[in-house]
């Protein structure tokens, strides 16, 4: 062998050495950490369900990636940014977490994912719906998955709009889902031809929305929208009910309505309300078949939220096998790069913000004499496609977008 190749194929063997190293898995573990509200107003949108998901993800996977195990810390956050910063630091400097899962109020979001990106580890957001978390918050670490804001004011406001309800009023949560949730509306429901009349802010959370409702009746508007999620909906839709509000004709629009909100609620309080879901258990075989093993588990069916968890996790550890890394940016770069094609979308991709986008759902709450079961609420009235659905990339103030 000639000097010159001796050179060149000492060359490779170093280079692949160093690829080698930098593909490991660290301590021969992948560490999850689950961060959600396990006890308050979010719970059952995620909550410990949303951990069973998680679980069922890394079971179904087989239990270990490239022979390293995979393990799960969980925490509570309480829906305190302070509990999630202080749980997300401890987690990744002082116990090796790879990834962190979960992430529900967007404020706890905002939060975790700085500290996520000092850390250079990776989140994925499947709770959380401010559309800010992949604009002006986005960072190279963390994807949103399932939903947000955006994606939200595009079905609903734009039906009802069109039906006829012309004149709006805003209730809204007062922190930042909430504010980027009324943004997001008042810019469909003015493009379609709409008014914004009023709004008035409630702290968060709610027990008593009485005095709110009773404000926005007064409003007169067509419809009163509430940029609210969880426990704050349905007391909110509860407290319209009592008051009459829907009877005086006026219109409730659920902004961010899950699949447990409607089920509190029962099909006779809910009925005809319109939402906009990026999942529903029951739109063919495949959804059917994971929900039927899920609610075995649970004893109830799944939120679009639990669907999101389960897939995104199985995408994370697809990618951790694939690259033979924990590397935040590796694993996050082979995400981007490969189709999603599972029981919750298909042809869905993650885009340089991080937002996944997919196709969203308009759906509708049946009538007590449509619901063939407990769980038999929506009727899917049409599909909105994964390029309307998402903010473009055009209008986007995320710093990773390339043309900026």
């Amino acid at each position: 062998m000639t000097i010159m190749k001796k050179l060149l194929a000492s060359a490779v063997a170093s280079a692949l050495m160093v690829g080698g190293a930098q593909a490991e898995i660290s301590n021969n573990t992948v560490k999850i950490g689950y961060l959600a509200d396990m006890s308050g107003t979010y719970r059952d949108l995620s909550g410990p369900n949303g951990l069973k998901a998680l679980e069922m993800a890394i079971a179904d996977f087989g239990g270990t990636v490239k022979g390293a195990k995979i393990e799960i810390v969980t925490a509570d956050d309480r829906n305190s940014p302070d509990v999630a910063s202080s749980t997300v630091r401890r987690w990744l400097e002082n116990d090796n977490v790879d990834m962190v899962a979960g992430l529900v109020a967007s404020s706890v979001t905002i939060a975790a994912t700085k500290v996520i990106e000092e850390n250079d580890k990776l989140g994925l957001v499947n709770g959380s719906a401010a559309s800010s978390i992949t604009n002006e918050y986005c960072t190279p670490n963390h994807i949103h998955y399932t939903y947000d804001t955006y994606a939200l004011s595009i079905g609903t406001p734009t039906a009802i709009v069109k039906e006829g309800g012309k004149t709006w009023y805003i209730l809204t949560a007062d922190y930042a889902f909430g504010h980027a949730m009324e943004a997001d509306v008042t810019r469909v429901v003015e493009a379609n031809g709409g008014e914004i009349v009023g709004s008035i802010r409630h702290p968060f959370p709610t027990p008593d929305f009485s005095s709110f409702i009773l404000q926005a009746q007064a409003s007169g508007a067509d419809v009163i929208a509430l940029a609210n999620a969880g426990a704050d909906t349905t007391n909110a839709i509860t407290t319209a009910a009592e008051f009459g509000v829907t009877q005086s004709g006026q219109t409730i629009a659920g902004l961010v309505v899950f699949l447990s909100d409607v089920h509190a609620l029962g099909t006779e309080a809910a009925q005809g309300l319109q939402l906009t879901t990026g999942w529903y258990w029951d739109m063919n075989d495949e959804t059917r078949e994971w929900s039927d093993r899920f609610m075995k588990e649970t004893g109830a069916r799944p939120t679009m939220v639990h669907a999101g968890i389960y897939s995104s996790t199985l995408q994370y550890l697809d990618a951790v096998e694939k690259t033979g890394s924990d590397d935040a940016q590796t694993v996050r770069k082979q995400m981007m790069d490969t189709p999603i094609n599972d029981m919750f979308t298909k042809n869905g991709r993650i885009r340089e913000d991080g937002r996944m986008v997919h196709d969203m759902y308009l759906a509708q709450v049946k009538t007590p004499e449509e619901s063939s079961g407990e769980w038999d609420l929506y009727k899917i009235l049409r599909t909105i496609p994964a390029e309307e659905a998402f903010r473009p990339l055009a209008d986007s103030k995320c710093k990773l977008i390339s043309s900026k």
